[in-house]
């Protein structure tokens, strides 16, 4: 598997599973967990979106 393919999983991954917590917790259903699990994932889709965009133009 190349690594950008490894990237773009990385990334749709990480956005799933954020947008998913926040909105679980926005709908009150997962109030027990803390504020810095949903701040780790925006961090890391972020990232792992420049990372992406930077091995797709370095092909």
């Amino acid at each position: 598997m190349p690594l950008t393919q490894k990237f773009a999983y990385l990334f749709s991954i990480t956005l799933g599973l954020s947008l998913l917590i926040y909105l679980l917790r926005g709908l009150g259903i997962v109030t027990f967990l803390p504020g810095w699990i949903l701040l780790v994932l925006v961090v890391l889709a972020i990232s792992s979106f420049f990372m992406y965009s930077i091995s797709i133009t370095k092909c």
